[in-house]
């Protein structure tokens, strides 16, 4: 199958639908307008002519109705990516260095700071800026609150009394740093244990301006908590109302782009051509009990489905734009097919090694598995443009001739001859070769297990893993595991597009 699924349709669409499909939608997941009104100036026609899926007439949009549309796809992206997410967390914007950005920033709040510091050292001091820092840390303090921190809510109100605050300051009466030390004590009560180093480290900072400096930003990082905690807290909540909420937000994108479809269509069309050609006959088990007349089987459209899911695990990110509706969960299937390529070489390496080896040596289990792992960190940087797998392989040859040999004579088993080690060497070093046969067998089969336990529903047990693949097993049902939970999660959200898509294509056929 691993073949079918390579010899995808070469017709590609319009770059200029790519851009506005592709980058428009990782613009929205920045959050920037800035980036988006720099898309749309640089939005020039591209010179490249080439195919174009069949789709709406093109319709003009104002910038409004562009940055209305992102701010929804923003919305959108980022609810998907904390209910798919479990890892999802804020953390503190970071800007460049040498960046324009962060140099502006720094003069500004060196200029404040100086500010500061100039008027505290003043005889008497002015305390115009402190009063506001103050008023600041105040509001910030009382954001951590949840509704029943009535005590410690009233305990703030009352110690970082503004007004009370300025007429202390007028009388000559304020001591900043019994403020500071109030500050200080609520900070630790309310931050995570996270940040208690960080707080305690507050209390060794005597003067003033690096004092509040320093207090300012722990309380950036305590925000990042909260927020990270809000995160948590509605990721149940979310879950529940997500499906919903991803259908909305994509219909009222594809009210305001019509032709938001077009690469779906021609992913659809591809898997349903593949299966009526029958191409993956041979390859694939039946799924979803196709039925039809004519020249060939009709698939159903579960079938099509399934198949086209496959079919992201083969694609072509270079030269492909990905299908619209699973353009936010690209990274993830970018991810599961790297980790495929490493498995399928990793399998390949093990089966072709206890082929050649004596039969007994893959039930030691300690073997097997130092084996294993010992192939896997040879193969870790596998996906890097730098990575040469021929070279890797040819290390790997070594390596494991060597393991070999040592477990055989530590079993007593038959030692490996000098022809033996030259072919397990030969056998691994062909592995670098796509056409490789064992290569073959090895993506064949793991393609035919991940069809197998899409097709069940996720029902448990697993399927049998296929013959050879045993050495294996563990990481290609993680993997396996992950690919169905994306593929159904995507299922509910947009089904009735492709029902609709679908329901058309197998018509036309």
């Amino acid at each position: 199958m691993s073949e079918n699924l390579d010899k995808s349709n070469t017709n590609e669409a319009a770059t200029s639908k790519s851009n506005d499909s592709e980058q428009g939608l990782e613009d929205a997941v920045e959050g920037s307008d800035e980036a988006l009104q720099k898309k749309v100036k640089m939005g020039s026609p591209s010179t490249q002519r080439v195919q174009r899926p069949h789709s709406s007439p093109p319709r003009f949009v104002t910038v409004e109705e562009l940055l209305e549309a992102a701010k929804g796809v923003t919305n959108m992206v980022l609810a998907h990516e904390i209910v798919v997410n479990g890892d999802f967390q804020i953390k503190p914007v970071e800007l460049p260095e040498d960046s324009l950005e962060k140099k502006v920033k720094e003069i500004v709040h060196k200029a404040f700071w100086d500010c500061l510091s100039v008027q505290l050292s003043e005889d008497p001091p002015t305390y115009d800026h402190a009063i506001k820092l103050v008023g600041e840390i105040k509001e910030t303090l009382l954001s951590f609150l949840l509704p029943g921190h009535t005590r410690l809510r009233n305990q703030i109100t009352e110690v970082l009394d503004l007004d009370l605050i300025k007429q202390e300051a007028e009388n000559g009466a304020l001591d900043i740093s019994k403020l500071a030390e109030f500050i200080i004590g609520m900070m630790g009560t309310l931050c995570a244990p996270a940040r208690d180093e960080e707080v305690k480290k507050l209390k060794d900072i005597k003067e003033i301006v690096p004092l509040f400096r320093a207090i300012f930003s722990v309380l950036d990082l305590m925000k990042v908590d909260m927020a990270n905690f809000a995160v948590s807290s509605i990721r149940p909540h979310l879950m529940q109302q997500s499906v919903e909420y991803e259908r909305k937000k994509f219909q009222e994108l594809l009210e305001k782009q019509p032709n938001s479809l077009d690469f779906v269509t021609q992913w659809l069309e591809e898997a349903a051509d593949d299966l009526m050609n029958q191409k993956y006959k041979n390859a694939l088990p039946a799924g979803g009990g196709a039925t039809g007349s004519g020249d060939g089987p009709m698939p159903s459209p579960v079938a099509v489905q399934n198949y086209a899911y496959l079919k992201l695990l083969k694609w072509d990110h270079l030269q492909r734009p990905f299908p619209e509706t699973v353009l936010m969960d690209q990274p993830r299937f970018q991810e599961l097919q790297l980790q495929l390529e490493q498995l399928t070489v990793l399998g390949a390496v093990l089966l072709v090694t206890y082929s050649m080896a004596a039969s007994g040596i893959s039930s030691q289990a300690s073997f097997a598995e130092k084996l294993k792992m010992m192939v896997k960190i040879l193969l870790t940087d596998m996906h890097l443009p730098s990575f040469h797998l021929k070279d890797a392989l040819t290390a790997i040859g070594e390596k494991v001739c060597l393991e070999v040999s040592s477990c055989l004579s530590l079993c007593g088993f038959t030692p490996f001859t000098t022809d033996k080690e030259t072919a397990l060497k030969g056998q691994i070093q062909a592995i670098a070769s796509p056409d490789d046969p064992i290569r073959r067998i090895m993506d064949s089969r793991i393609l035919t297990f991940l069809e197998t336990y899409l097709a069940s529903g996720h029902q448990k047990p697993l399927p049998t893993v296929p013959g050879g693949l045993g050495p294996v097993h563990k990481e290609l049902e993680e993997v396996a595991i992950k690919f169905v939970r994306l593929v159904n999660y995507n299922k509910m959200v947009f089904s009735p597009y492709y029902d609709a898509v679908l329901s058309k294509i197998l018509v036309r056929s």
